[in-house]
Parts: structure tokens; sequence; C-alpha cells
């Protein structure tokens, strides 16, 4: 057996990735729950999707990476922001998934706003977002953010034509504010086609597991889809700007689309790896007048398995 110091790394690796497996098979392994018939369809749909162990191997090679950009928020108080926005079912909450897997929770925190109350409503439009911005050493992950002025508010008429022109023209300001002030903000749009769309609707429908995140604003979204596109194009004409572009990730393969999203993410930061002093276990005090103290039976959960 290798000391700490000379283990081969690709042992490590090979640990890793089978312990990887079994959580992946956790977070997305819900296939049995579908009929024979839309599996076979899903297939047939996707030829050519990335091998499972070209994707674990990634996956856990951007995931030490992360671990290493979040080491540097940390160290250097950097403030990093991420938005994640695209048509309902495009992959945002798997890759966000994927992100957060292995991070601190302190560091590393995911916001996704429920619609907005009356007393919101009546608020400054980027008000309610501002609370969840990241401080010094923080790194946040927007499930949808203020772009839903550009989107599902003005598709649905849940904003008025005055209220979107108006965002309009304040986002990109407010967008260059935070950048000024230190944020780090990257924007991704996450793209499938009109048929995964359909698909990936129709597998919801049909799996228990996960029919709660068929809404009827997602059932309204395909009814809508040409007005989705079009709100999308003038979204990106109007706030692709220098200080703070958008980024296109290609989603009809789930496993490509989570790793080009952070192999790219991770380009876009200048993070370094930070000096760790060696940890070393300290040993534990023994107290030989200490009797430790018999719980009852009914404090301990059944040992049911």
């Amino acid at each position: 057996m290798h000391s700490d110091e000379t283990q081969d790394p690709f042992d490590w690796l090979e640990a890793e990735l089978q312990d990887t497996f079994d959580e992946d098979l956790e977070i997305e392994f819900s296939e049995p729950m579908l009929s024979m018939e839309l599996r076979k369809i899903y297939k047939a749909q996707h030829p050519e999707m990335l091998d499972r162990k070209v994707y674990f191997k990634n996956l856990l090679r951007l995931q030490a990476e992360l671990i290493k950009l979040q080491d540097w928020v940390q160290h250097t108080g950097a403030k990093v922001c991420v938005i994640m926005e695209g048509r309902d079912s495009a992959g945002k909450g798997g890759v966000i998934k994927r992100i957060t897997q292995r991070l601190n929770p302190r560091v590393a925190r995911v916001v996704a706003l429920p619609a907005p109350s009356k007393r919101e409503q009546s608020q400054w439009y980027f008000q309610r977002y501002v609370p969840h911005l990241p401080a010094g050493g923080e790194i946040v992950l927007f499930d949808r953010s203020w772009y839903n002025r550009a989107g599902v508010e003005r598709v649905m008429g849940f904003a008025t034509d005055t209220q979107v022109e108006q965002f309009f023209q304040d986002v990109p300001e407010f967008e260059r504010m935070l950048v000024r002030s230190g944020v780090i903000l990257l924007k991704y749009w996450f793209s499938i086609t009109d048929e995964e769309q359909q698909l990936r609707f129709m597998m919801r429908i049909h799996d228990p597991m996960k029919q709660w995140k068929l809404s009827p604003m997602d059932l309204q979204s395909r009814i809508r889809w040409e007005q989705y596109t079009k709100a999308k194009e003038e979204m990106f004409a109007r706030t692709n700007i220098p200080e703070a572009p958008w980024f296109i990730v290609e989603g009809n393969d789930k496993k490509r689309e989570r790793l080009n999203c952070i192999e790219h993410l991770l380009s876009q930061i200048p993070y370094a790896e930070s000096q760790h002093e060696k940890v070393t276990l300290p040993d534990r005090e023994y107290n030989p007048d200490y009797e430790r103290r018999i719980l009852p039976d009914e404090l301990y959960v059944p040992k049911i398995y």
C-alpha cells in the first residue's frame, strides 16, 4: 500500500469514479420509472450520447477544479455570480447540481426565487435580486434571474410593454455596476431544440419522480415556443454587452452540456491553486473518570435495513 504522498493519482481517481458513479445513479437514474416505449424513443433520438465512462472521468476532473476555484474565491474574497437561463427542461438544474455537488454550501449557493409577492411587485424591479448577490468569498448561481422580465413575464403578459422596455434600458447599466463593483458575472443560456423539449416534457409527464418539474407555466411555454424564441432573440440583442456577454450552451446531450458548461465557466475565471497548511489529526483526549451514559432505545432510528 502506497503512502498518501506516493499514492498513484489514478488509484484515487478510480475509487472516486466508482463513488461518483453511485452518486450520479441516485441523481439521474429514474429510467426504470419510464415505459419501455419512451426509453426506446429517447435512445433512438440520441444515438451519439457521450459514453458514461468518458463523462464521469471528465466530470470528476472538472469538479476537482471547481474545488480549486472555491478555495481561490475564499482566499481572495472574490465575488462570483453565475446566471443560468434557458427554456424549460433545457438542463439548467442538472448543470447546477453538478457544479455544487462537491462544493461547500457556505461558499457556493443556489438562488431560485419564487414568483414575486405583491409587495415585491411594487419595488424597483432588481430589488429582490440584490440581497442574493455574492459577498466576498462567495459563488452564487441564479437558477433563473432578473431575466424573467425579458422571458416569461413578457411572453405571459405579467409585465407591460413599458416595464419590459424599462428593463432593457436598465439591465446593461445594472450589470456594468455589478462588474465595476468587482463581481465576476457570467450569463449562460441553455439551448435545446423544439423536438428535444417535447420529448423531455413527455418523459416528465410519464415519470412519477419528475412530474413535479412540470408546471402549468411549462405547458404554456410549449404552446408559445415561437414567442419565447422572439423574446430570447431580442434579449440577446439588447443585453449582450462586452462587460457581461451571453454564452449559449447546447443542451440536447445532457452529459456534454454539463461538461462543456463547467469547462467554460472555469476558463472564464482567473483562479489559481491556493496553498493549504498541512492538516494533522490531533490525538483525542481521554478522561479515565468519564462514564458514557446509556441512552434509551426509543431515541434510536429503527434499523430496518
